[in-house]
């Protein structure tokens, strides 16, 4: 709720990262590790700020920072296929309205 992000590796109660107020303080609404290339997850925040992080590039920021001001986004997905070496990695986007929106990661952040 406060816009922080831990790290945890499963045999320890105790974070190996922290990321405190990531997102200016806003709420984390989802969080998803990318499917194709492991270094790399996917945050939104309750002002539909998704942020990218790529530990391999920069493991205290993130890497981008989308803003989505025209309409409410609830929550996220991430689509791919990480048994082919495409590379290919979407997101779906669901509105407040009802939409969703499916739009393609940089194959910067999406290549194995």
């Amino acid at each position: 709720s406060d816009g922080s992000i831990r790290l945890h590796q499963m045999t320890s109660e105790y974070p190996l990262m922290e990321w405190n107020d990531s997102t200016n303080g806003r709420p984390v609404v989802a969080l998803q590790w990318a499917l194709t290339r492991p270094a790399v997850f996917f945050v939104l925040d309750a002002s539909s700020n998704i942020y990218i992080w790529d530990l391999l590039e920069n493991d205290l920021l993130p890497v981008v920072k989308q803003t989505f001001p025209s309409e409410n986004v609830v929550t996220m997905s991430l689509l791919g296929e990480p048994e082919k070496p495409s590379g290919l990695l979407g997101i779906a986007l669901a509105k407040e309205s009802g939409q969703i929106d499916v739009q393609y990661v940089k194959k910067k952040w999406a290549v194995p």
